[in-house]
């Protein structure tokens, strides 16, 4: 006798449960039960959680976990040609970005994209040691032998924070306008940052061929947006109400309020949200070389698959230097603008 069998005949759905009722395999304490001449029972110490594959066992009619699973795969595989239409255009740009930016990071000459990175952190640091540091660290890269790896990783978080800041920085503004729109996407939000990372590539899977740029593009988009939106939102909701007030005295318009005061007084907020979107981008980025992104991830994965520890730890170690990288300068950008919001 199943556990809940008593109560599908209490409220009176045993016929219902026994609609295309099939004989299935006995239960090895069925059978010792039935040898001895006596029913199996469950002591109600022992009567175990009704889950679906429990409430199966009293009623044929309950569908199985397994039968859950199938349903939601079956659905998706349902509108999964409907979808692709849609989202492959959309995306394509996406593909054409990443994958130019790969070839123009990687064509370039070594000393050519070195000197530009140099200029580029030091006009957003002006700062000499953390310009030093990463004219040390691209050359200690190069020297042994992971320049290439290092700067194909680079220009994929190129690519996806610039989009993920171009998008994230909007939804943050309207949300801080609209307490509605800022209850309907917050759940959202949480869902992106709690969701394994691993979990983001399932779906694209389905949707794009694993040779296409826009697969892991998209996942790593979706995974690192989450920080510019909640701190660009955070950071215009607490500009001061009596800033506000003057403007309005002032006679500013909303568009003018919002680039002449808002955003300036929550840059330091949008910086740091921009510093999380490229560490997140990065962490995303070793994930996805399980789908073909090229760059660093590429040897960490190689170091697993081959049990090849020290290619595996020297990727690791360089994976960490970039990573130091982006967070000093964009770190010693944002403590530019801090000074300069100081003064």
């Amino acid at each position: 006798m199943a556990a809940y069998d008593w109560f599908f005949d209490l409220v009176g759905l045993r016929d219902w449960c026994d609609t295309d009722k099939t004989q299935g395999a006995m239960s090895m304490a069925d059978l010792l039960a039935k040898a001895n001449g006596a029913e199996a029972t469950t002591a109600w110490w022992d009567v175990p959680f009704p889950s679906l594959d429990t409430l199966n066992k009293s009623c044929g009619a309950v569908s199985r976990t397994r039968d859950f699973t199938v349903s939601i795969e079956d659905a998706f595989l349902g509108v999964k040609d409907n979808l692709k239409a849609v989202l492959d255009p959309l995306t394509q740009p996406l593909s054409w970005m990443l994958d130019g930016a790969l070839s123009l990071f990687v064509s370039t000459p070594w000393w050519l994209l070195i000197g530009v990175l140099l200029i580029i952190t030091y006009y957003a640091s002006r700062n000499v040691l953390v310009t030093i540091f990463v004219a040390l660290s691209f050359f200690l890269l190069a020297f042994i032998d992971h320049y290439t790896y290092a700067v194909q990783t680079l220009s994929i978080i190129f690519v996806c924070t610039i989009i993920s800041v171009l998008l994230g920085v909007p939804i943050g503004i309207a949300m801080s306008k609209s307490n509605a729109f800022q209850r309907f996407t917050i759940p959202i939000l949480d869902m992106l940052q709690t969701l394994p990372s691993f979990v983001y590539l399932i779906p694209l899977i389905f949707l794009f061929s694993v040779t296409e740029s826009k697969l892991y593009g998209i996942a790593i988009i979706m995974y690192a947006i989450v920080p510019v939106v909640r701190l660009t939102d955070l950071g215009i909701r607490l500009v001061d109400k009596d800033v506000i007030e003057a403007a309005n005295a002032f006679g500013m318009s909303s568009r003018q309020k919002l680039f002449g005061v808002e955003i300036p007084l929550a840059l330091p907020n949008i910086m740091a949200g921009v510093n999380q979107t490229i560490m997140m981008a990065l962490a995303m980025v070793v994930i996805a070389s399980l789908v073909s992104a090229p760059g660093l991830g590429t040897l960490v994965l190689r170091g697993i698959r081959n049990l090849e520890l020290g290619v595996g730890l020297v990727s690791g170690f360089a994976i960490v230097l970039l990573a130091v990288v982006l967070d000093r300068v964009s770190k010693a950008s944002l403590a530019r603008i801090n000074t300069a919001h100081s003064q």
